[in-house]
C-alpha cells in the first residue's frame, strides 16, 4: 500500500481542489492511501460520504502557508502549517510521498530544511514534463536555484535523467543544455564548462540545444539553471493563452467566422486537449531524501489529481533510492 501525504489546504482552490483529487485518486488506485492535512473540519466536511472511508483520513494542522508568507517565515514560525506536517509525515516514515499546491519557495525550503538532501547532491532542482509537438519533454531546473554552478547543472542531469526512466521513458534518454545556441563557443563559461562534464559522462548528451527545441525537438531532457528555465516556463505558459485566446476571439468575430467555428471545433477541440496543462501538472523536487511534488497553485481538482498521479509513480518507483544509487556508483 502506498501513503501519500497531501496538503489540504494549500493553493489558490485548497479543499476544492484538493479533496475530490484525492478522492478520485483512491477511487481508482486500490493500493493507494492518503492523508489529507489541514483543518481537520473543513476536511470532514468537504469529504461528506467519503470521511468513512478507510482509505482517506485527516491529519490536523492548525496554520496555512499563504502565497505572500516568504520562505524563512513559513519555516520559522508556521511549524505547524498543513504544508508542513504533510511534509513531516513523509520524513517520519508513514507517508511514501507529499504533494502541494503550496507557496514553491516555502515548499522547497521547508521540504528541504525536513527531509535533507541526498548525499552527493548539494541543490535540489524542480523538474517537469512539458508538452511538445510530439510527446512531450522534461525541463529542469524549473525555479529553485537562480544561479547554478557547472557541478550543479551537471547533478540536475543525472536527477533528471533517472526521473525520465522511473515514470517509463527511454532507459537512456537523451540530454541537452539550455544556450542561446548550438555552437561550441555559445554561452557563459558556466555553461560550457557543464557540456564538459557531460560530455566526460555516460549520460546520452546531445549538447546545446536552443529554446525552440523544447517544443519542436526531439530531446528528452533539458538542463538549465532555475532562472532560465522559469522565464522559458511562464513566456511559454503567456504564448499559449495569448493563442488560445486569439483563437477564440477570431472564431467569435462575426457569424461568418462562427460558423467556420462550429465546423473546425473538433480540431480546436483536439488541440486543446493537447495542450491542455492540467495533463501535465505536477513537478518533482528532486534531490531531497523524500518524494515531494509541488502543482501549479491555480489548479482545478483534474490538474491536482494529476500532480497525485506524479508522486504515486514516483513513490512506486522509489525514485529516491535509485538516485542515491546512481550518485554512489559515480562517486564510487
Amino acid at each position: 500500500m502506498i501513503t501519500l501525504s497531501v496538503d489540504a489546504m494549500g493553493g489558490d482552490h485548497g479543499l476544492e481542489s484538493t479533496v475530490p483529487a484525492s478522492i478520485a485518486t483512491v477511487d481508482k488506485h486500490s493500493d493507494v492511501r492518503i492523508i489529507l492535512v489541514g483543518d481537520a473540519v473543513q476536511i470532514a466536511a468537504k469529504l461528506g460520504s467519503h470521511n468513512d472511508s478507510d482509505r482517506i483520513s485527516v491529519r490536523a494542522a492548525s496554520e496555512v502557508v499563504t502565497m505572500d508568507d516568504t520562505p524563512a517565515y513559513a519555516l520559522r514560525k508556521k511549524k505547524d502549517s498543513s504544508m508542513r506536517v504533510a511534509i513531516n509525515l513523509v520524513s517520519d516514515g508513514e507517508a511514501d510521498a507529499c504533494i502541494s499546491a503550496g507557496n514553491t519557495g516555502a515548499l522547497m525550503a521547508t521540504a528541504r530544511f525536513v527531509l535533507k538532501t541526498i548525499p552527493g547532491i548539494e541543490r535540489p532542482a524542480i523538474c517537469a514534463s512539458l508538452p511538445k509537438l510530439h510527446g512531450h519533454t522534461h525541463m529542469l531546473d524549473l525555479g529553485a536555484n537562480i544561479d547554478s554552478p557547472s557541478e550543479i547543472l551537471f547533478q540536475f542531469g543525472i536527477m533528471g535523467n533517472l526521473l525520465i526512466s522511473c515514470l517509463g521513458g527511454p532507459p537512456n534518454p537523451s540530454v541537452g543544455l539550455l544556450n542561446i545556441g548550438v555552437e561550441e563557443m555559445k554561452g557563459s563559461d558556466t555553461i560550457r564548462a557543464a557540456a564538459e562534464l557531460f560530455r566526460a559522462s555516460n549520460l546520452n548528451y546531445k549538447g546545446f540545444v536552443e529554446p525552440d527545441e523544447i517544443y519542436i525537438g526531439d530531446t528528452d531532457l533539458i538542463v538549465c539553471d532555475g532562472f532560465v528555465g522559469n522565464i522559458a516556463l511562464k513566456a511559454s505558459e503567456g504564448v499559449a493563452q495569448m493563442i488560445m485566446g486569439t483563437l477564440k476571439e477570431e472564431f467569435n468575430r462575426n457569424m461568418a467566422t462562427r460558423a467556420a467555428g462550429m465546423v473546425a471545433r473538433p480540431v480546436l477541440s483536439a488541440i486543446k486537449s493537447r495542450l491542455d496543462h492540467r495533463i501535465y501538472n505536477g513537478a518533482s523536487l528532486l534531490g531531497l531524501r523524500g518524494t515531494v511534488v509541488k502543482s501549479h497553485g491555480g489548479m482545478d481538482s483534474l490538474g491536482f489529481q494529476h500532480a497525485i498521479e506524479v508522486a504515486l509513480e514516483e513513490a512506486r518507483e522509489n525514485l529516491v533510492t535509485q538516485i542515491e544509487n546512481a550518485l554512489t556508483a559515480i562517486q564510487l
